[in-house]
Parts: C-alpha cells; sequence; structure tokens
C-alpha cells in the first residue's frame, strides 16, 4: 500500500512541537513496516535524514506553508494532485491539514483547540485559518487522533464529532531524556545560573504558555527567595511578542532561545525544578521531560496537565502569580515534597513512550488502508 505523511515540520535543527511528533512518530512507523510504501511530502527542501528507510519516497511541493494563504494553496491544489499522482491508499497528517477535495482515506492528528477557546492569542489571519478549516478538516476526515482525553472530550464539544471518530495516543518523550552527572549539573548551573539553582520553564513563547505571569510569580517569590534563578528555554512563536521583565528579577532571569535536545536535557536534569504555567496545552511533553530527568514539577491545574502529570506535581492557578509564586516556595522549602514528586514521577513517566505512541498510531492507520 502506498502512504503519505505530511512531513512539512521536519526542519533540521529546528524540531519543535508538530516537527518532534512528526519525526518520532514517522520513523518508527516507516523502519517498523517495510511491507508498504511511504511517500514522506515536504514544502521545502529537506535533509536525508528524515528518509527514514528504504521504503520511503520524498515529495516536495511549493510553495512552503508558513502562511494561511500558503497553506490553503498547498493543500488544495499541490497536495491534492500529489496524492492522485502517487496512487495514495491512506493520508496522515500530523498537523492537522488536510485535502479537502480527494476521496482517499485521511487520518489527521489534532493535537488541541487552544485557536478556538483563545483567539486572541494569535494573530488575526492566523487564527481565522484555524477556526475557519479545522473543523472542516475534522468533518473530512476518516479518524482523527488526538494527544489527551482531554483534548478528545473538546473536539467532541466543540465540534460535535462521534467520539468514535477520535483516538487517544499520548505522546511520548526521546529517550535521551535521563539524569546527568553531578558535575555536568554543575557546569550547567554556573553556564547559565550563575551556579545558582535554577527552575525551568519549556516551552514556545506564546501567550498560552503564559509566561508574562510566570515572570510577575517570579518576581514574587524572588523578594524571599533570591538564591534562585529562572531559566526559559524556547524561541518567540510570533516576530512582534514582547515579554515586560520586572526590574527586580532582571539579573535572575536568562533565556537560551531554541536548543537541541542534547542540550536540553542537560538544562532540565540540572533544573530545580520545572515550572509549567499555560493555561491551555493539549498535552505537555515537558512534564515528562521533567519527570525522565528527575526533577520535580510545579504545574498549571488546567486543561490536560492534571492528566498528563498525575500525582507527580504540585499545582498551581496559571491565573494567579501569588498561588503560583507560592507554590514556587513550597517546593523549594520542603524538601521532603520535593523528593516525594520525583518518585512519583519517575512512576509516571514510564506510562509515556514513543514506541508505544507509534504502535498505536499505526493500529489506527491501518484500519483505515484501502484494501
Amino acid at each position: 500500500m502506498n502512504i503519505a505523511i505530511n512531513c512539512r515540520h521536519l526542519l533540521k535543527g529546528k524540531l519543535e512541537g508538530f516537527g518532534n511528533y512528526t519525526f518520532e512518530l514517522s520513523k518508527r512507523i516507516c523502519e517498523n513496516h517495510p511491507e508498504h510504501n511511504f511517500y514522506l511530502i515536504f514544502d521545502r527542501d529537506f535533509d536525508p535524514s528524515f528518509v527514514f528507510a528504504d521504503n520511503c519516497k520524498t515529495i516536495v511541493l511549493s510553495p512552503p506553508t508558513r502562511h494561511p494563504f500558503l497553506n490553503i494553496f498547498w493543500a488544495r491544489f499541490p497536495l491534492h494532485r500529489a496524492l492522485k499522482k502517487n496512487k495514495i491508499d491512506l493520508f496522515w497528517s500530523p498537523d492537522g491539514l488536510c485535502n479537502l477535495r480527494t476521496d482517499i482515506p485521511q487520518v489527521i492528528t489534532i493535537h488541541d483547540l487552544h485557536f478556538e477557546h483563545y483567539p486572541e492569542d494569535s494573530p488575526k489571519l492566523v487564527s481565522w485559518y484555524y477556526r475557519y478549516y479545522y473543523p472542516k478538516f475534522a468533518e473530512k476526515a476518516q479518524h482523527i487522533l488526538t494527544v489527551s482525553e482531554y483534548s478528545k472530550q473538546d473536539l467532541v464539544q466543540s465540534y460535535g464529532i462521534t467520539p468514535k471518530k477520535i483516538s487517544v495516543v499520548y505522546n511520548g518523550v526521546s529517550s535521551q531524556f535521563k539524569k546527568v552527572s553531578e558535575e555536568i549539573q554543575q557546569q550547567i548551573k554556573i553556564e547559565y545560573s550563575n551556579g545558582k539553582p535554577y527552575f525551568i520553564f519549556v516551552g514556545s513563547i506564546h501567550p498560552r504558555k503564559n509566561v508574562e505571569r510566570l515572570l510577575k510569580a517570579f518576581d514574587i517569590f524572588y523578594k524571599r527567595n533570591n538564591g534562585f534563578h529562572l531559566l526559559i528555554v524556547g524561541s518567540n512563536m510570533w516576530r512582534n511578542q514582547t515579554l515586560s521583565i520586572p526590574k527586580g528579577i532582571k539579573n535572575a532571569v536568562s533565556f537560551t532561545g531554541h536548543v537541541q535536545v542534547k542540550t536540553l536535557t542537560q538544562l532540565m536534569s540540572s533544573a530545580f525544578s520545572l515550572v509549567y504555567p499555560p493555561y491551555f496545552e493539549g498535552f505537555g511533553i515537558p512534564l515528562v521531560e521533567a519527570m525522565k530527568t528527575g526533577i520535580p514539577i510545579v504545574s498549571s491545574n488546567q486543561t490536560c496537565l492534571p492528566e498528563i502529570a498525575g500525582d507527580a506535581a504540585l499545582y498551581f492557578d496559571p491565573f494567579n502569580e501569588l498561588d503560583m509564586a507560592e507554590k514556587m516556595e513550597k517546593i523549594s522549602t520542603e524538601s521532603s515534597l520535593r523528593e516525594e514528586l520525583i518518585e512519583k514521577g519517575k512512576i509516571k513517566g514510564d506510562s509515556y513512550s514513543w514506541d508505544q505512541a507509534a504502535k498505536k498510531t499505526w493500529e489506527t492507520l491501518e484500519k483505515f488502508l484501502q484494501k
């Protein structure tokens, strides 16, 4: 059978969000099923490392799609022609986009519906695109994958989709995430936090990630705990974003931008605690990365986050900076609580595996292959 995969988020050195998800699952699925032909569809030149196996063929469709109008054109015309020309039996789209003209079975992954609940968090044109097209994509697709029970229920309630049309497959985490040596931890702290213990946030700088409130909360916390540092790891989602950093913590906050997995593993493992304040998430991979590297979690109590972290996190109201600050203080002063969360995280973290996610994803895809 000929199976096409939307790989437009596979960008060398820039695997974030959709890119990581696409990479981890596509690689395993292609390698594990040599009996099928996989057509990997890109929207620009690609790195050879993304050709996962001998049964992979590549297709580059112009133009590069990083604008809503280009997304519309790409899906409607080049993608449609490629699916027809290559006699594709099934199309899987890890970022939710699909072709509205074809009769070929399509399975799409919709990670969350943040854009439906907080349209103001994105540029107006981007918000319009998602809110106009994703209900159409969800209706057109034969099946929808999503990454949490929360997101499944949101799809059911927001789009009126029958629950039978949606399968939940939890994300995994890279095997590189593990505890690093004390020596490396000390080196990391010297390089990134002036030798101080630090709280780490990992994620794109996007309104829903709530970094602005995190800075305010850390300012409150820092007034009583100036022996700590805050490290923010991630790049701006939108170019025109700015963050207001309170004067009192300007020397106690560092921004790394996007980092590679090896560096991220070292940064996470060397942290005192993860602090994760998003008010909307579909999964929250940094939670699992923290579990795997053996650090405690202080997390928002909204959307899917309690589902993913379970009893391995100390929760706060992400809209309340004082509550956030108090929970940071609690984890910094109660060593027994910190150790308890670390141990619970080790157990909970074992629930998440890319191997298992790939297996379940393939089981879903296989049901929709034309016989």
